[in-house]
């Protein structure tokens, strides 16, 4: 595997890691290394990801309000989904 290709993605996973463990300044910045490289190692197809990036970020905006609206159904219903059942059994 080509060192570039290594750098992007463990820059990307690890700013994943690190964003949704509350290290949200830190997960940014490692991502950003893994975006510049993928630019300068394919700018034609960041310059694709950069116009369609409107599109994406909609997407994603639905995805997140409909994911906020079965949880907040999940809330109203009977104490919400914590304390759903687990599959095996009883909770505790």
């Amino acid at each position: 595997m080509d060192w570039k290709k290594t750098l992007m993605i463990g820059s990307f996973a690890a700013g994943a890691i690190l964003f949704l463990t509350g290290r949200r300044p830190a997960g940014l910045a490692v991502a950003g290394i893994g975006v510049a490289t993928f630019a300068a190692e394919h700018p034609e197809k960041f310059e694709e990801l950069w116009q369609r990036m409107p599109e994406y970020i909609e997407k994603g905006s639905k995805f997140v309000d409909m994911a906020s609206t079965f949880l907040e159904r999940m809330g109203q219903e009977r104490g919400g989904y914590r304390n759903m059942p687990a599959a095996g059994g009883n909770r505790f």
